[in-house]
């Protein structure tokens, strides 16, 4: 029970950095605008193509370049909020769980966190790089791909651990014998 405390106490700590600094990106997203259109972060991961985003980072103004960097930069505190707090997440279902098997199912979503952080880091230095020299190379096949496995695994983190985080623990056969034999 002290381990599922702290995993918790990990978890809201995580929420609390996560959602801080979300809600400084979302307040700077108003300002990505080229040529009085807007366009997203998620725009620029998952829906331009590479002739899009290369548009966009060559002919996007010095303010919006730097709001841009900026929102990056917060993106890094926001994925030290984010993907440990999965982590404590699968940690949390993992303690409600008796099969062997399925502990290590969530032992493994947990550990996977630490390579959807990294897919993060390289995703962020990445565009951090494009904007700074106003180009992409030839890495956006390889951009995109990092892009879809740190959602993959974040997401299937989060959704494989939800379930099991809300629902009791399940006592243990001694528990259950004890609890019947107290009844009569």
């Amino acid at each position: 029970m002290l381990n599922n405390t702290r995993w918790r106490l990990l978890f809201l700590f995580c929420l609390g950095l996560a959602t801080a600094s979300a809600f400084c990106m979302k307040w700077m997203e108003g300002d990505f605008l080229l040529k009085g259109e807007t366009f997203s972060i998620l725009d620029l991961e998952f829906f331009y193509t590479k002739e899009e985003l290369s548009y966009i980072l060559a002919n996007i103004d010095d303010p919006t370049r730097r709001i841009l960097k900026y929102h990056l930069v917060f993106d890094f505190a926001f994925m030290a909020g984010v993907f440990p707090g999965i982590a404590a997440l699968c940690m949390m279902a993992r303690e409600k769980i008796k099969a062997a098997s399925v502990k290590k199912i969530f032992f493994s979503l947990a550990a996977l966190q630490l390579l959807a952080w990294g897919c993060d880091i390289t995703e962020n230095i990445y565009l951090l790089n494009w904007t700074a020299h106003k180009s992409i190379g030839n890495d956006h096949a390889f951009f995109k791909f990092v892009v879809w496995l740190k959602w993959a695994i974040a997401i299937a983190g989060v959704l494989a651990a939800i379930p099991f985080v809300w629902r009791k623990k399940s006592p243990t056969p001694k528990e259950s014998y004890g609890q019947r034999h107290k009844e009569y």
